[in-house]
């Protein structure tokens, strides 16, 4: 039922007595709305899909072979080393293709985690990255022009967490950084290399594990159990978390089959026997049940934290009391931006002044200190050359006297022999 409103007001209103719900209606015959479930997936399957694994674990600890035996291809794996100065991040991006379905699969590793002696900021730069890729996404969310379906999605889906196999608990390394980014993206804590433990110290190791990670607030992700068709093994797979898995690139045989595993002295161990280890419940879990669980989780929880809080930065808010445009927001950041660059400006303006001025009384001070140093060496020159000059006057006095006795002594000399000469003469 539709209502005019009287002449001041220019909006039309639209009554629905329906409930919040609406109405059901039968149909009298097929329409076609139901082939959207059909569109939808051949429109994503056209498009393809997007998944970004980051690995954090230790070099050497087998990210890599781990990555080649879930996805059954081999990858580019570069050999590090131990001794990397810092954590750095390596990406990969790989197009895969399994029957029609078209996977742009990044994996990302932290290259020296852990390497460190000092091992306090190793987190930052997985965090840096992560936010980075949700930065890029953001950015392209405001654009006025925007194009998010084919926008390639590089934010971070899920986060293998390589855990040493060390049998007893968690290291506080380990803590710290998955408490850093267990806000950030999906957390599955492995532990690698389990083979190294008897199955005993296996289950103890694990149970210490999840109650450390309680006991200190870490968020991990849980498999979904709000869906039917998957919930029961769902939540049997949370109860056994963290997994404990094998990797090998190797092919061994066991009889007559051949098998992926290591040979060891005492046996094989295969990678895909659930007895051995839990590789087959997490690619289970990880690729064929939770896969799109794990982007929309990442879609809808750690990017929204994210988004809301840089819009929140901006000053953007959708409090119904205070709403706030973009443009009144635009203005707003422009005036304080203007605002702090006055105020650097005049902070380095009163600094020049400050420095001319502390310039000016060391010059003046100098020149003080240059005018009484002259004036003393000028009265120790005059008093010197005084000095000189009374002394030059003495030796020409001196030189003057002994000039004259030495003439006198010359004159009675020759007096002297005169009167020696007359005598000889009188004789």
């Amino acid at each position: 039922m539709v209502v005019r409103s009287d002449n001041r007001s220019a909006h039309v209103k639209v009554l629905r007595s329906l409930g919040p719900e609406g109405r059901t209606l039968p149909l009298q015959g097929h329409v076609g709305f139901d082939s959207l479930p059909d569109q939808l997936v051949n429109k994503c399957v056209n498009l393809g899909f997007d998944m970004n694994i980051l690995c954090v674990g230790e070099t050497g600890i087998g990210k890599s072979t781990l990555m080649d035996c879930l996805f059954k291809a081999n990858f580019d794996d570069t050999v590090h080393s131990h001794k990397s100065p810092g954590v750095e991040i390596s990406e990969h991006i790989y197009n895969l293709k399994e029957g029609n379905v078209k996977l742009r699969l990044a994996i990302v590793d932290s290259v020296g985690y852990g390497d460190q002696i000092n091992k306090e900021n190793s987190f930052k730069p997985l965090v840096d990255f992560i936010d980075e890729q949700f930065e890029n996404y953001l950015q392209e969310e405001l654009k006025i022009k925007r194009d998010l379906v084919t926008f390639h999605d590089s934010r971070v889906h899920v986060c293998l967490y390589f855990l040493v196999p060390t049998g007893h608990s968690i290291r506080s390394l380990d803590l710290v950084t998955m408490k850093a980014l267990d806000k950030k993206c999906n957390i599955i804590p492995i532990i690698a290399k389990s083979d190294t433990v008897s199955k005993s110290e296996l289950d103890t190791f694990k149970a210490n594990i999840m109650e450390e990670l309680r006991a200190n607030d870490v968020e991990i992700y849980t498999f979904p159990t709000d869906d039917e068709t998957v919930a029961e093994v769902n939540k049997d797979m949370n109860e056994m978390m963290p997994f404990a898995v094998v990797g090998s690139r190797e092919d061994v045989k066991v009889g007559e089959t051949t098998v992926r595993g290591r040979e060891y002295p005492w046996g094989v161990v295969e990678i895909e026997n659930e007895q051995h280890c839990d590789f087959v419940k997490l690619r289970e879990m990880l690729i064929r049940t939770n896969m799109e669980d794990l982007r929309e989780v990442t879609h809808r929880k750690h990017y929204e934290l994210y988004r809301r809080g840089k819009l929140k930065q901006m000053g953007i808010t959708d409090d119904g009391a205070h709403p706030v445009s973009l443009q009144e927001t635009y203005e707003q950041k422009r005036a304080e931006h203007l605002e702090e660059l006055q105020r650097i400006e005049n902070e380095m303006r009163q600094n020049f002044v400050n420095k001319v001025r502390e310039k000016d009384l060391e010059l003046k001070r100098n020149e003080k200190e240059l005018a009484a140093k002259y004036e003393g060496l000028r009265k120790e020159n005059n008093e010197e050359k005084k000095r000189l000059d009374e002394e030059r006057k003495k030796l020409d006095d001196d030189l003057a006297a002994l000039k004259k006795k030495r003439e006198d002594l010359e004159r009675a000399n020759a007096e002297h022999a005169n009167g020696q000469n007359t005598k000889s003469k009188k004789k």
